[in-house]
């Protein structure tokens, strides 16, 4: 095993398969889970971010999120990493469900959630020296016109929205009868 903490683990297993197969050399990477804000205004804005991420060596579009801290559940890492990069706030959260990253490798859970009715209630204000956060507010349109035009990379983000636009148009969470 292989582990640099808080952020990854990697683990060499001997797998064996349903069929009986085996794969002597197996690696698991283990990342902490995360949580996925989408905020929605009163008008039907989404604040979305622009920052700098260096696994893509470039600025890219996304939605507040950030790791699930030791003692804190999803939801309060969703509503710290809205108020942190955004300086927005609600009392309005709908959880959209859990997911595995990478099937295969495991990579991380996240944890998306729906904040309606978003308002901003201070500037904000990121911990973090070396996180450069520009606020963007975006209609759905337009944010899916920045999916097409690459300027949004995350899969996570993709997804969250993704869901968060089916919800609210009553297609998710006991509406696909």
């Amino acid at each position: 095993m292989f582990s640099v903490p808080p952020w990854l683990k990697v683990i060499r297993e001997r797998v064996e398969l349903p069929d009986g197969r085996t794969l002597d050399d197996f690696y698991r990477v283990i990342l902490p889970d995360f949580a996925v804000a989408v905020p929605m205004t009163e008008a039907g804005e989404m604040v979305m971010i622009r920052s700098y991420k260096h696994g893509l060596e470039r600025v890219t579009v996304s939605a507040p999120a950030g790791i699930v801290n030791s003692g804190e559940s999803p939801l309060q890492a969703a509503q710290r990493e809205l108020f942190e990069e955004t300086g927005y706030a609600t009392r309005e959260w709908q959880d959209l469900g859990s997911f595995i990253v990478d099937g295969n490798r495991q990579c991380g859970i996240a944890h998306l959630f729906l904040a309606r009715n978003v308002s901003q209630v201070t500037p904000p204000n990121n911990p973090d020296p070396y996180e450069a956060v520009e606020v963007a507010l975006m209609s759905p349109h337009d944010f899916f016109r920045a999916v097409s035009e690459g300027d949004v990379a995350t899969l996570a983000t993709v997804g969250a929205v993704s869901l968060a636009m089916v919800t609210l148009h009553g297609l998710w969470k006991g509406g696909l009868d």
